[in-house]
C-alpha cells in the first residue's frame, strides 16, 4: 500500500515538534478522515528565508510522512519559494501515495500556505 519512502519517513519523521516563538503557524484538518496538521515556521525577517519548520500531526502514516517531508522541503527556502511547493511535489518526494491518501499531501500544502499567510499578517505584509 505505501512506498518504502513513506514507511521510512513515517517511522523516522523529521521536524516533529513545536516552535514556541513561531513566526507563522498554519493548522488544517480533514473532517472526513480526521487528520489534523499544524506547521510552525521560524523565518529570518530580513531575508524571508525559512530557518526552521516543525509540525504536529494527528493522523495516519501518510499524513505524518507528508508533514515530515513538506517541512524538510521548505527549510532554507524563501517564503515565496515555499509557496511554490505543491502537493504533487510532496507525493513525488515520498515516491507516491495511494489515491485515497493524496489528501494528506494536500493538507501539507495548505498548512504551509496558512503558516506563510500568518507570518505575512504578523509582519503587515498580507
Amino acid at each position: 500500500m505505501y512506498s518504502e519512502k513513506v514507511m521510512e519517513t513515517f517511522a523516522h519523521p523529521q521536524n516533529v515538534g513545536v516552535i514556541e516563538d513561531a513566526d507563522g503557524v498554519g493548522t488544517v484538518g480533514n473532517p472526513t478522515c480526521g487528520d489534523i496538521m499544524k506547521i510552525y515556521l521560524k523565518i529570518d525577517k530580513d531575508t524571508d528565508v525559512i530557518r526552521d519548520a516543525k509540525f504536529q500531526t494527528f493522523g495516519c502514516a501518510a499524513a505524518i510522512a507528508s508533514s515530515s517531508m513538506a517541512t524538510g522541503m521548505i527549510i532554507g527556502k524563501s517564503v515565496d519559494d515555499a509557496l511554490k511547493i505543491k502537493n504533487r511535489d510532496v507525493v513525488e518526494a515520498l515516491e507516491g501515495l495511494p489515491p485515497q491518501k493524496i489528501h494528506c499531501s494536500v493538507l501539507a500544502e495548505e498548512a504551509i500556505k496558512l503558516a506563510v499567510d500568518d507570518y505575512r499578517k504578523k509582519q503587515g505584509k498580507s
